[in-house]
C-alpha cells in the first residue's frame, strides 16, 4: 500500500514538474525566430545584415520545406514556366562573380579568347588592384563579363567571352581607346558561351 502511494505521489510530482517546464518554455517557443530572422535582427552595437533572396532559398534555409528545385510550397500545384531573368542578375563563372546577365540558353565551356586588363602578384594589394581594375572596366563597358581570379601565381582580371580572335581584337581596340588600359592584351583560354 505504501508503495502505491509513493509511486502515485511520484507520478503526480513528475506531471507537475513537466507542466511547470512547459509553462516556462512557452514564451521562448513563441518568440522563436527562423535562421534568417535571427541574422537580420537589429541589435545594439552590432552591424546590420540585409538579406535579399528568393522565397525558395528562405524556406530551404529555415527548414520550412524540403528541397525541390524550382518549387515552393505555393508553386507545387502551378505549372512551372520559363521566365527571362532581369538584366541585373549576376552569374558565377570561373569561381568569381561577373556582371554578365544570365540568358536563356545552354551555357558551354569552350576554347575562346578573353582580354586581360590586369595581372599582379599573389598578395592582398594585388587582389585589391585586380578588383579595382574590374570596377574600372565596368564603368566603360557594363555589358561585358568581367572575371577576377587567382591564377597561380598571380591575381588577374580578364573580360569577355569571345569565340573568335577577331571579336576580341575589336573589343581590345575599344578598350585601348579609353586610354585607361594600355597594357591590355588578348589571352586564349576557356570561355563560357551561350547556345
Amino acid at each position: 500500500m505504501k508503495r502505491d502511494i509513493r509511486s502515485d505521489l511520484l507520478e503526480r510530482v513528475k506531471r507537475l514538474l513537466f507542466f511547470i517546464y512547459c509553462i516556462m518554455l512557452l514564451p521562448s517557443v513563441a518568440a522563436a525566430q527562423t535562421f534568417t530572422e535571427s541574422l537580420t535582427r537589429i541589435r545594439a552595437g552590432e552591424a546590420m545584415v540585409s538579406l535579399h533572396q528568393d522565397e525558395e532559398i528562405d524556406a530551404l534555409v529555415n527548414g520550412l520545406v524540403s528541397y525541390a528545385p524550382g518549387r515552393t510550397a505555393a508553386a507545387k500545384s502551378a505549372p512551372r514556366q520559363k521566365t527571362a531573368l532581369a538584366a541585373d542578375t549576376t552569374a558565377v563563372a570561373d569561381s568569381s562573380w561577373t556582371n554578365i546577365p544570365l540568358l536563356t540558353g545552354r551555357r558551354v565551356r569552350m576554347d575562346g579568347y578573353r582580354i586581360q586588363i590586369y595581372a599582379g602578384g599573389d598578395n592582398r594589394k594585388s587582389k585589391a588592384e585586380a578588383y579595382a581594375a574590374a570596377a574600372a572596366i565596368r564603368n566603360y563597358f557594363d555589358d561585358v563579363a568581367v572575371y577576377t581570379n587567382f591564377i597561380s601565381p598571380r591575381w588577374v582580371c580578364r573580360i569577355g567571352d569571345f569565340k573568335t580572335r577577331e571579336e576580341a581584337a575589336q573589343m581590345l581596340a575599344d578598350i585601348r581607346q579609353t586610354g585607361a588600359f594600355r597594357e591590355a592584351f588578348i589571352v586564349k583560354t576557356k570561355i563560357i558561351a551561350l547556345y
